[in-house]
């Protein structure tokens, strides 16, 4: 990755990049499976390396070093995430400084959301900014003064969003990642008719604060479908099978609840902030969700004075790009790159504030 240019709307040339799915080794276990993680990740960096490093005009030579070394620094996740997975890329990144004798930069995962929004974006990030980040790990709102300054101002107490709808879309019987399917699901139902006969609570959207709560939810959506399984023969197959309608109509009434919450929240911190808040930043994974994006969008139209950044869909969930663009704003922002740095170590609760 080449990247020049201002913080607010850097240049930012992609040279190499490429990945490696997981996506399928942890289906059996509906979710990610940190041993099988952290074993697929010792498997799969070198042979990465080598195709990004290719794909990006470079030569390895046998003991890994570059025949063309103008690389500035290397950027490498340290939290939070699974603290086995994590300590493989900053072990990997480690090594790989010490053979190019390149500095070694640790940079926080959900600063690196709120950076995904530059890559391709036709407009500066102006701020200050609220961020909302929404993935299978985290769901935050988030502060943004200026860069390298965040303040978290609301977060889940219990489940994330992103994990939420997994485990809704466990209860139907849809395979990991369940997220989109649900969403999916969801639309269905929204062609089909107008409203949704069914109604789950919105946990948490008049309390005074601007946290979240997504577990009680899960649970009225787990007692909904064992409800229909014994009482509502229009829902159900023969031998209690959830029937797709039934489905359809339940993945429906789950997201209405879970984005109708993640949008008051949002909008009571845009309303209350004491700052004069510029830009709406929506990141992570969950922000590639249809009926998100659409019900954000009308916040905006609201508060006309408030731009709306959203990464590309492919930029969404977890990614290389984005931890590249924070080490530009981390290293722009110090002025220096330090080889003799601190110590780099997994923090797998690691904080953005």
């Amino acid at each position: 990755m080449d990247i020049s240019g201002s913080l607010e709307k850097p240049d930012i040339k992609i040279l190499g990049n490429t990945l490696m799915s997981q996506i399928h080794l942890h289906e059996q276990y509906g979710g990610v499976y940190p041993n099988l993680a952290k074993r697929e990740h010792e498997k799969n960096l070198p042979p990465l390396l080598q195709q990004t490093l290719k794909e990006a005009g470079y030569i390895l030579t046998d003991d890994q070093q570059l025949t063309n070394n103008n690389i500035d620094v290397i950027a490498v996740t340290n939290g939070p995430g699974l603290e086995p997975a994590l300590w493989v890329g900053i072990n990997f990144a480690l090594e790989l400084g010490k053979k190019w004798d390149k500095p070694v930069i640790p940079v926080n995962h959900m600063e690196g959301h709120i950076f995904s929004v530059l890559y391709e974006s036709k407009d500066a990030l102006v701020l200050p900014a609220l961020a909302l980040l929404v993935s299978g790990g985290h769901t935050e709102l988030v502060l943004v003064k200026d860069f390298g300054n965040y303040k978290i101002i609301g977060q889940t107490r219990d489940d994330a969003v992103g994990e939420a709808f997994d485990k809704v879309a466990r209860m139907l019987g849809l395979s990991y990642p369940g997220g989109p399917k649900v969403s999916k699901f969801a639309e269905l139902s929204r062609q089909r008719k107008k409203i949704d006969d069914i109604k789950f609570p919105r946990p948490m959207i008049h309390s005074k604060n601007l946290d979240f709560s997504f577990s009680g939810l899960k649970t009225a959506v787990l007692y909904k479908i064992k409800e229909a399984n014994r009482t509502d023969p229009h829902y159900t197959r023969d031998f209690g099978e959830v029937s797709d309608i039934f489905k359809e109509d339940i993945a429906r009434a789950f997201e209405d609840a879970a984005i109708e919450v993640l949008i008051e929240k949002t909008r009571r911190a845009l309303l209350e902030s004491k700052e004069k808040i510029k830009t709406l930043i929506v990141a992570g994974g969950v922000s590639a969700n249809t009926h998100l994006s659409r019900e954000i969008s009308k916040i905006v139209d609201e508060l006309p004075d408030i731009r709306l950044h959203i990464p590309i869909k492919s930029l969404a969930t977890d990614n290389a790009l984005m931890i590249g663009i924070a080490a530009f704003i981390k290293t722009s922002k110090t002025h220096r790159i330090n080889k003799n740095q601190e110590e780099i170590k997994a923090q797998g609760n690691l904080s953005i504030s």
